[in-house]
Order: C-alpha cells, then sequence, then structure tokens
C-alpha cells in the first residue's frame, strides 16, 4: 500500500524541523529550536534557533535573538547574533544592536542601532598615506614647480 518512494520524500520534509507561531499567538520566556522558526505573533523573551528567524509582517519580537540567520519584516527591539547574516525587509522595523558578518536593508527598512560585523583591525594604509598633513601640501607644490 505504502510505496518506498513516499517514505523518503516524507523523511526530506522532517530532516529540517520548521516551527510556526501563528498570528494572534503570544509567548514570555526562553525558546530554543533545531531548525527554523516563523513568528507572526508576539515574542517577549529569548530566542536561540539552529537555523532561520523568520519574522513576520506582523509580528513583535522583544528580547535576544541568536541564530543562524535572521529574516526581519516585523517589528524587532531586540539584541540579534546571526552566525550567517541579518535581512531587513521593506515592512521591517529593528531597534536593537546587532552581530552579523553579512546584513542586507530593504529599501523601506528602519533600523536603529549599533552593527557589528566583525572589521576589528584597520586596512594596512598605504606609505604614502602615512605623510603628515603639511608635508603632503608641501609636496604638492613641489610637483607643481617642476612642470609635472
Amino acid at each position: 500500500m505504502w510505496s518506498g518512494r513516499e517514505k523518503t520524500t516524507q523523511a526530506g520534509v522532517d530532516s529540517e524541523s520548521f516551527t510556526f507561531l501563528a498570528k494572534g499567538t503570544e509567548f514570555k520566556g526562553l525558546m530554543r529550536f533545531d531548525g527554523t522558526i516563523r513568528i507572526d505573533g508576539r515574542v517577549e523573551g529569548e530566542i536561540y534557533a539552529t537555523g532561520k528567524v523568520i519574522i513576520g509582517e506582523y509580528a513583535v519580537v522583544k528580547g535576544v535573538v541568536s541564530a543562524g540567520a535572521v529574516v526581519n519584516g516585523g517589528k524587532m527591539n531586540a539584541t540579534i547574533t546571526a552566525r550567517e547574516s541579518i535581512q531587513l525587509s521593506k515592512t521591517g522595523i529593528l531597534i536593537g544592536d546587532i552581530r552579523t558578518p553579512s546584513i542586507g536593508i530593504e529599501d523601506g527598512a528602519h533600523f536603529h542601532g549599533m552593527c557589528d560585523m566583525g572589521a576589528h583591525k584597520w586596512v594596512e594604509e598605504q606609505p604614502s598615506l602615512n605623510k603628515p598633513l603639511n608635508q603632503a601640501v608641501g609636496d604638492r607644490g613641489r610637483i607643481r614647480a617642476s612642470g609635472y
């Protein structure tokens, strides 16, 4: 009655768990997830996910979020750490500090906070740029006087 092909398809669907909090749902506390979660309700607290956290257009999230990736189309007042990326959709509002190696902000999105993308070292300056300003101005005058 059940073919082997149907079983492998079902197993493929279950390989990554997906959690959904619908519009009208309210949650306060600590949440931990393996896989992806989509939130369309209200959450206050801490969210820890191994996969992606998707904040829907009508969602409100307050607290701390740590995930592989975060996509925000709703309202967030949170401190976010994303191992891969943070994407702010045009309907998204984010107030809070973020830490991620990659960020995308669509036209129309709003962000207020600090962003740490891990660039803690200044790029080495070229030797010609290390001259004091007054010495560089003097060099410019010599170049003009010599006809170059």
